[in-house]
């Protein structure tokens, strides 16, 4: 017996050294730590063997229970032709103070990242799925009252990309895709989609817009954390509908809201692109982006943004708009641009517990957009989503499901809906080949409802 448990306490030292020395140390794992306490205490002071084993198999449960219920997930292989690279990116706008800051000083400054077709074949290390991810679940932990230990483990999350991968040289350029995040949110919360189309031929672009962003981490170290969708929503809420008093932000009024603000940080972006297209300082993207097909895609907040941006910029020639309501200039102009909502039911919005002014804020304008605007237009609901499942949160955590964070939809099949229209649309308004998936019902979907005009 004493054999068994030198080998027993060598063995789990083991496990668990190299566990600590490869990903530090992940609190889901605190119980099988103390239980290593417990055993190293055991040799020296020869402790109740019944107790030595209950609390054991109690700590391994609760451990393994933790792992499954937070756990350290992984992307689905993208399906499209090519590997995925990545690189990031810190550009100032010079040109525009950045309102948020009580500095007059402060220019408007952006975090961006890149991920574009790779080369197959390289075996560079995968890029991490969040970077800066401490710095991310503290600040999440910050602004929803969470603990502070809560998502630590997203730092062990890779993604499918890799960091610096030779670009794909089968085609001569890439058309160019922007995504923008939503409130409290961060460049990286829809993985799923981007690398998606990324592995079908294009380039995506995502933006953390400070104090949109849960927290921005710049190359100097220095960090801008984000509002809270309470603190913001006067902000936006005047840009949709307009109301007395105009609200104010370090002594400048917002009479149209702070969503034309947040459209300029796009047309910054396209302008900084074209410089990049001409002069990469990694040489990786030089002539690699097609700026003449452009598309933007965003959710929630960042849904909403995409409507005013695509008002007021022709570069972009397809708006991807997902679950957000349109802002009062959107609605009363239209847009002139091919553009699809998806989104779902007024009943599935109640279901999740959405008040009826925010239902009636959501269907009606995003429909009065899509009737009114000049483009062609497709309007693609999904009973059973939920606004969870357009992002990766639904891989966070099965908990999410069961507390109806995520709706009643599997969150693999939310995801495969999503990509599918996704990339028909994109491919019909900027690559070309024919997507007949949004020709009329499809038997695949039978839970999507699709409109066209």
């Amino acid at each position: 017996m004493r054999q068994f448990e030198i080998l027993l306490i060598a063995s789990t030292f083991l496990v668990a050294g190299t566990q600590l020395i490869f990903e530090e140390s992940r609190w889901q794992l605190y119980p099988v730590y103390f239980f290593l306490c417990l055993l190293l205490a055991n040799s020296i002071y020869r402790l109740p063997k019944f107790l030595v084993y209950v609390i054991g198999g109690l700590a391994i449960v609760i451990a393994m229970a933790l792992s499954v219920l937070l756990p350290v997930f992984r992307f689905e292989e993208p399906t499209g032709p090519y590997d995925i690279g990545t690189l990031t990116y810190h550009w100032v706008d010079g040109s525009r103070a950045d309102v948020f800051s009580t500095d007059p000083k402060a220019p408007r400054e952006m975090m961006v990242q890149i991920w574009y077709p790779a080369k197959k074949g390289a075996t560079l290390p995968l890029a991490p799925y969040v970077e800066d991810a401490d710095a991310f679940s503290k600040a999440q932990a910050q602004l929803h009252g969470w603990p502070s230990f809560m998502l630590g483990y997203l730092k062990y999350i890779k993604s499918n990309a890799r960091t610096g991968a030779p670009a794909a040289e089968d085609r001569p350029n890439f058309p160019v895709l922007i995504f923008l995040e939503g409130i409290t949110g961060y460049r990286q919360m829809n993985t799923f989609q981007v690398e998606y189309l990324v592995s079908r031929g294009y380039v995506v672009v995502a933006i953390d817009q400070p104090f949109i962003a849960a927290r921005v981490v710049f190359p100097d170290g220095h960090q801008i954390s984000g509002w809270s969708k309470e603190q913001m929503n006067p902000l936006i809420q005047q840009s949709i509908t307009t109301v007395q008093p105009v609200p104010s932000l370090n002594g400048t009024t917002f009479d149209a809201g702070i969503i034309p603000y947040f459209a300029q940080d796009v047309g910054f972006l396209l302008d900084q692109l074209s410089v990049l297209d001409r002069d990469d300082p990694t040489r990786a993207l030089n002539g690699r982006l097609d700026l003449n097909r452009i598309g933007i895609f965003g959710v929630s907040l960042g849904g909403i943004v995409v409507g005013e941006a695509c008002r007021i910029d022709r570069r972009l020639r397809a708006c991807l708009v997902m679950d957000a309501p349109m802002p009062a200039s959107v609605v009363t102009e239209g847009l002139q641009q091919s553009s699809m909502w998806i989104t779902r039911d007024a009943q599935t919005m109640r279901t999740e517990g959405w008040s009826e002014f925010d239902i009636d804020q959501h269907q009606k304008s995003m429909r009065a957009v899509f009737e009114k605007s000049t483009g062609d237009g497709y309007f693609v609901e999904v009973t059973g989503l939920f606004h969870a499942n357009l992002t990766d949160i639904s891989h966070f955590s099965p908990i999410l499901s069961w507390a109806g964070i995520t709706g009643p939809i599997d969150a693999t099949r939310a995801h495969s809906i999503i990509n599918a229209y996704t990339a028909a649309f994109f491919d019909r308004y900027l690559t070309g080949p024919p997507a007949t998936i949004l020709d009329g019902a499809s038997e695949q979907f039978p839970e999507v409802r699709l409109e066209r005009r």
